[in-house]
């Protein structure tokens, strides 16, 4: 008599605990857009932080890069459910850019080059949460990724690390921003699958 069964291969393997629920892993890197791939040059791009007062607060691209650099290494979680693993990028801490920034306000709506836009409570931007990412896996980040800069912000699901970023504008009270106006979730925690209004 058999002590093991047929079809019996030993215990299951935990799912690996940096996967959210809902997701599966991918070794690709997806390119997912709300429209067409903006071109900016480097020379032209700027990236601006206006206050709930109106106070403004820019650098440019040589500025931007004369500022330190960090390289984070982070899982990323797509709403359309998938994650993608100890991704290395390189760029400029929130933390370092609204430094100097005196505000009150609680919320940011970030602003890309194209016209998109999404909203963050600013906590979420702070406390080596997020960057203002240039370079990913050793190289400039291409256009089709975000590039000459995105925002990272890695909690939270992907849309909400705006390509093309070019500014934050913040805000005393919370604001929709695109992909938020459309029915997605105001907030976007892949570890609470909240993908749309109401999750």
């Amino acid at each position: 008599m058999a002590i093991v069964s047929r079809g019996f291969h030993g215990r299951r393997q935990p799912s690996d605990h940096r996967l959210p629920p809902g997701q599966y892993e991918t070794r690709d890197f997806p390119v997912l857009s709300a429209g067409p791939t903006p071109r900016i040059a480097r020379d032209l791009w700027e990236f601006t932080v206006v206050t709930e007062t109106g106070t403004r607060h820019s650098w440019t691209w040589a500025q931007l890069m004369a500022l330190p650099a960090e390289r984070p290494v982070v899982d990323l979680h797509c709403v359309t459910k998938w994650s993608k693993f100890a991704t290395t990028w390189q760029g400029v801490s929130l933390d370092t850019l609204l430094g100097g920034v005196e505000t009150e306000a609680e919320y940011a709506l970030v602003h890309s080059y194209g016209g998109y836009t999404t909203n963050l409570p600013l906590k979420d931007l702070l406390d080596g949460q997020a960057w203002i990412a240039y370079g990913y896996d050793g190289a400039d980040l291409a256009p089709e990724h975000g590039g000459p800069a995105r925002l990272l912000v890695p909690h939270l699901y992907l849309w909400k690390s705006a390509k093309w970023v070019r500014g934050l504008q913040l805000l005393v009270r919370d604001e929709p921003g695109f992909w938020e106006s459309a029915g997605y979730h105001d907030y976007g925690d892949p570890w609470r699958e909240q993908r749309y209004q109401g999750d």
